[in-house]
């Protein structure tokens, strides 16, 4: 392949001014007071695409927010890449913890980024990410380099559980028929330590409700005589782990994936300090299940996490109050063979068994999705890895994530095909929290190792 490194010098300026626009839109799919910004922001996406070389792009309504759609087919004999990505985006709270406003995208320096990195709410997770491939397009169509037929499908709802796209994804096999999913929407070790993420737990995320009284009660008059949802509540969620922070879920455990001794140790080679790891989330010690490692547990182990919990009066000052209710978020990562219904339903029946006389629960599902592990033999994983040795001048590492990614499962039901997983994002990038940033020189490297995948992923499938 030749001239990409001298196309992206020319253009990089460009391609970083492009990203900066559209991460000023504040698409956040999971606040309807932000409709109008998603929608801008599929229209950005559409006319980018247009401008990288796709042809057919359209706009596709859903019940929710639009799917954009792209293609260039050079010859139908070709392999077929079809790209995924979404283009909304997180809330940005708590705003007060950003040092720069989330949605006016600034470029800083910093001791992992010298060549500065990007601040703003999106810039990884996916807007950044998924850009690449947008410009890696735009860098194969103007360079004659495009060697086989690409598909985009970019979503407006991925941080809200992507409800549209099942059913897009099901009316659409042929119009997505592909060999093989690219997709930007995960991390890698280290700029120095490439890797590619072979597998992602699933997930189960639910709310629960504990009532009470039927209203606020002064809990000078009531306190000690009714049951207290909040207390109540708080000490359901603690008898969710055991001493050895093992789940206590009845039937949790059954279909969990264990990895031979020879799995983790090859696990275990990848760069880790455990010092540098509490240095950098300001924490004196590591926390989870006992008898496994930091990795593991963020990836070949399922978890139980709260990740909001509310109920009577939080304002200023005091108030001496017995909430009626108390509420809580509770998400739990499934790793391979844990179907994340079964999972759902077996969480429901044992949260509202441990409830005590007094009070009531219910329990209410919001969306979930399959683990999911593609194959290090596949010819898509050996593209990627031909592809990250020739940029980072180093082989990389397979490495499975404690992320989720629902939709990927999916695929490879409806569309029988495998994904490949080529996130360029660090550890350290603050997706989903305040101060969320991508390194320029990620993002640059993620538009020049791109065209080398498309171009082994072709050759090996002659």
């Amino acid at each position: 392949m030749k001239d990409i490194k001298k196309y992206i010098d020319q253009h990089k300026d460009r391609f970083l001014n492009e990203l900066i626009e559209l991460l000023k839109i504040p698409s956040i799919s999971a606040d309807s007071a932000y409709k109008k910004d998603v929608l801008k922001t599929a229209d950005e996406i559409k006319s980018s695409l247009e401008k990288a070389g796709c042809e057919n792009v359209e706009i596709c309504q859903t019940k929710g927010y639009p799917i954009v759609y792209g293609d260039k087919i050079i010859d139908k004999n070709l392999p077929t890449v079809l790209v995924y990505g979404h283009y909304d985006v997180q809330p940005p709270d708590p705003i007060n913890l950003w040092d720069s406003p989330p949605f006016e995208p600034v470029i800083k320096k910093t001791e992992l980024h010298p060549e500065g990195a990007i601040f703003a709410r999106g810039a990884c997770d996916d807007k950044g990410q998924m850009y690449m491939h947008v410009k890696a397009m735009e860098l194969m169509t103007q360079t004659n380099q495009l060697p086989c037929n690409v598909k985009f499908m970019i979503e407006g709802e991925e941080e809200v559980g992507s409800a549209s796209l099942a059913d897009f994804v099901k009316e659409n096999h042929e119009k997505l028929s592909n060999d093989v999913i690219l997709i930007s929407d995960t991390g890698m070790i280290a700029k120095d330590t490439p890797s590619i993420t072979t597998g992602l737990r699933g997930l189960s995320y639910v709310e629960v409700e504990v009532t009470g009284p039927n209203r606020d009660l002064h809990s000078g008059l009531y306190g000690g005589a009714v049951a207290n949802p909040i207390n109540v509540l708080t000490k359901m969620i603690a008898s969710l782990h055991d001493e050895n922070n093992h789940i206590t879920i009845p039937g949790f455990y059954d279909n969990v994936e264990e990895l031979s001794t020879e799995e983790r140790a090859e696990m275990a080679k990848a760069p880790f300090s455990l010092d540098n790891y509490k240095k950098a989330l300001d924490i004196d010690a590591v926390y989870g299940e006992a008898g496994y490692s930091t990795n593991e547990r963020n990836s070949i182990r399922p978890t139980l996490d709260v990740n909001g919990i509310w109920g009577g009066y939080t304002g200023e000052g005091a108030k001496t109050v017995i909430a009626s209710q108390a509420f809580a978020k509770i998400s739990m990562r499934l790793v391979p063979n844990q179907d994340w219904e079964e999972i759902t339903q077996l969480f429901k029946k044992h949260f509202e068994s441990i409830a005590p006389k007094g009070v009531t629960v219910k329990v209410t599902p919001h969306h979930g999705g399959q683990g999911y592990v593609t194959p290090i033999d596949s010819i898509g994983y050996k593209a990627a890895s031909k592809a990250y040795t020739d940029t980072f001048g180093k082989t990389p590492i397979p490495q499975r994530s404690g992320g989720s990614i629902p939709i990927v499962s999916l695929f490879e039901k409806e569309l029988k095909s495998k994904t490949i997983l080529m996130g360029f994002g660090l550890d350290s990038d603050a997706i989903h929290s305040p101060n969320e940033h991508f390194g320029v020189w990620n993002y640059l490297k993620g538009i020049e190792t791109i065209p080398y995948f498309y171009h082994y992923f072709t050759a090996l499938n002659k």
